[in-house]
């Protein structure tokens, strides 16, 4: 609604405030106003506003209103004051009631009669219209407030930023030598004007290698990048602020592979290297730095590099019978006849090895292979280590003012009184690759005793044959005890004989104390055992017996008598019952199945009595005897069967086992 004012020329423009009533105030400080109202909305504020009890004629004549507004008002006192006052009519208040309740449905009669007509109002409902929410100011009201808040939290966070790179910076600097601490306790360092070199070869030990094993320690680039926290699906490990730098000739995984084999059959493998020592006596706390696995694993190489290097030079060096043969990375010794040792030099950056291959054959070797010699491994890193103590230092006690040099023996040779020859022989060194050789030809001579042992036991059921290997050996003698003996009868006699494998021979010490020595040919052994195998026969029967009551006539280990022998000399013995009556003769061979038995007895109707001797023994010399069968007789082994022929033969009842 606008209205124009002419007043001396000037237009004057009066116009209501179009700015509508602030609704809420926003916390970014935005005034949401109160929208204007609509059409439909005015009508219906402007009928809210309507009188409906007034009447028709009152609108046309004002000043009966104003009368009838008086009169009203008059009525209105009069009925407050007859309120207080006793009413002259008694129907006086039904007949006001009648009036208000008559003016109430002429209002309502009214209002139908508006509300039926269309032209007058419509009371259908009206769909309110979207109000205009002014998207675009709202926008860039939120903007303004998003940017407003956004730019003090990034100023907070570039001061927590600045702090930490402060605090992070002041630490890595203070990680870094501590971590340098840790590093020099583990391995030889030295600073050569502003870099700090490290030193991984064995010099200190004697070594002879070209490879100088140098790597260089550097502090790291970004601190703040190594100072943060990776976490992993496991744990969470904190990057060291040490970079090591290592040479590319020592890159890489490597081992050294020891292998027996007899023809094309290996009879034994084994790995020898540094990494798997490594990780089980290390320190806990060392293996959270990333440089210790990398200086290990480089050590390992040039650990593997230079035993080989080593054993290549001792083996050309080396007179054997057969020559030892270096060809490329691997060394061939002869240990048996037939049976040879190899060296092999494993590496991802040989010549001719791919990395992948590498990765295949030793997860082959160390983990498919069933042959795998553990013991082997043992020895030959306890040989390592003892070589590699013996070039650090000297055994003590050794005297503090005279020079390290001589050896304990070669100072003790004047108390003891050596002569040359045993001075001779102290100036001789053995080298890694011999003392190799012979535990090697322990461990074949061992698997050889081991076998010929196992296979007796499988083919011999009865007696049993028990082995007990001990178990505190060296890397080049090994002692196993064997136990024959019979089941059942385990405390009436047990045979036991000790042997000693060595690295080419074999003593074996028996029961009755004599010594023999023996070869490495298996076939030496397997005869001994079945010797002892039918001794034991014979003097268990004898001493069963003597538990029956019977007597021992004779008894002999080397029996001349009978058919000859392939193996060694039968063994016999000759027994009587108490009564005298009946002669069992025992026979057995270290090569029959079971032992023999004779049956003789007395008096027999062929033979003449003998009228100048009383005892019966003498007339039963020139007897015949006559076999027994003893798979006729019921009992699980020979000496249950023996114990079942003695005690019919005691009670003497006539018996036919043919």
């Amino acid at each position: 609604m606008e209205d124009f004012f002419t007043n001396n020329s000037v237009c004057v423009s009066v116009e209501a405030p179009a700015e509508n009533l602030v609704q809420e105030i926003a916390y970014d400080g935005q005034e949401v106003f109160q929208l204007p109202l609509t059409l439909s909305e005015n009508l219906t504020k402007q009928a809210h506003k309507i009188d409906w009890i007034k009447r028709e004629d009152d609108d046309n004549d004002d000043d009966t209103h104003s009368a009838t507004v008086t009169t009203e008002k008059k009525v209105e006192e009069d009925s407050k004051k007859a309120d207080f006052q006793t009413s002259s009519w008694p129907w006086d208040s039904v007949r006001n009631k009648l009036r208000s309740a008559l003016t109430e449905v002429c209002v309502l009669a009214d209002v139908l009669v508006i509300a039926k007509d269309k032209r007058y109002m419509v009371l259908d409902p009206v769909q309110q219209e979207q109000p205009d929410q002014r998207q675009l100011a709202q926008l860039f009201s939120k903007k303004r407030g998003l940017t407003a808040a956004a730019n003090i939290l990034l100023h907070g966070a570039e001061r927590l930023k600045i702090s930490q790179s402060d605090t992070a910076r002041a630490k890595s600097n203070q990680d870094f030598h501590l971590e340098l601490l840790r590093l020099r306790q583990s391995w030889t360092l030295k600073k050569i004007g502003n870099s700090i070199l490290g030193d991984l070869s064995y010099k200190s030990a004697g070594s002879r290698f070209y490879q100088t094993g140098i790597f260089e320690v550097t502090k790291s680039e970004d601190p703040d990048q190594e100072l943060s926290l990776e976490t992993t699906s496991e744990n969470q490990s904190k990057q060291s602020m040490i970079k090591v730098t290592i040479p590319p000739e020592l890159g890489g995984t490597a081992y050294i592979q020891v292998t027996i084999q007899k023809d094309q059959d290996i009879l034994c493998t084994t790995n020898v290297n540094l990494l798997h020592t490594s990780l089980i006596h290390s320190d806990p706390s060392r293996d959270a730095n990333p440089w210790t696995s990398k200086l290990e694993a480089a050590q390992n190489v040039l650990f593997c590099k230079e035993l080989f290097s080593q054993l290549a030079r001792e083996a050309v060096q080396l007179q054997a019978a057969i020559p030892h043969m270096v060809v490329g990375n691997q060394i061939t010794a002869s240990l048996f006849p037939g049976i040879q040792l190899s060296i092999h030099f494993q590496s991802s950056y040989s010549a001719g090895v791919d990395k992948r291959q590498l990765v295949s054959n030793n997860s082959t070797s160390l983990v498919a292979k069933v042959d795998h010699n553990y013991i082997l491994e043992h020895s030959l890193h306890q040989l390592l280590r003892q070589v590699h103590l013996n070039n650090v230092g000297q055994p003590v006690p050794h005297p503090s003012s005279a020079p390290l040099g001589p050896t304990k023996r070669r100072r003790l040779a004047g108390p003891h009184a050596y002569d040359r020859d045993e001075l001779l022989l102290m100036t001789k060194n053995e080298s890694i690759l011999e003392q190799i050789i012979r535990q090697g030809q322990h461990v074949v001579l061992r698997l050889r005793t081991m076998f010929v042992i196992d296979s007796i036991a499988r083919e011999i059921r009865d007696p049993l044959i028990i082995s007990h290997w001990n178990v505190l050996n060296s890397p080049t003698l090994s002692c196993v005890k064997i136990i024959i003996m019979t089941h059942g009868y385990d405390t009436l006699q047990r045979t036991a004989l000790v042997v000693h494998v060595g690295e080419k021979t074999l003593k074996c010490v028996c029961r009755d104390g004599r010594v023999l020595q023996m070869s490495y040919e298996p076939q030496e052994l397997r005869d001994l055992i079945l010797c002892q195998i039918s001794q034991h026969q014979i003097n268990a029967v004898q001493s069963l017996a003597r538990f029956l009551g019977w007597h021992v006539a004779s008894s002999s280990a080397h029996l001349g008598l009978g058919p000859v022998e392939p193996l060694g000399n039968a063994s016999s013995c000759i027994l009587s019952s108490p009564s005298g009556n009946r002669i069992l003769s025992v026979r057995c061979g270290p090569q029959a199945a079971q032992p023999q038995v004779y049956l003789s007895t007395y008096p027999r109707h062929d033979t003449e009595k003998n009228k100048v001797l009383t005892d019966i023994r003498w007339e039963q010399l020139n007897t015949r005897y006559e076999e027994v069968r003893l798979e006729k007789i019921e009992g699980r082994n020979f000496l249950s069967r023996m114990e079942l022929l003695m005690a019919s033969l005691t009670c003497r009842l006539p018996m036919n086992w043919e």
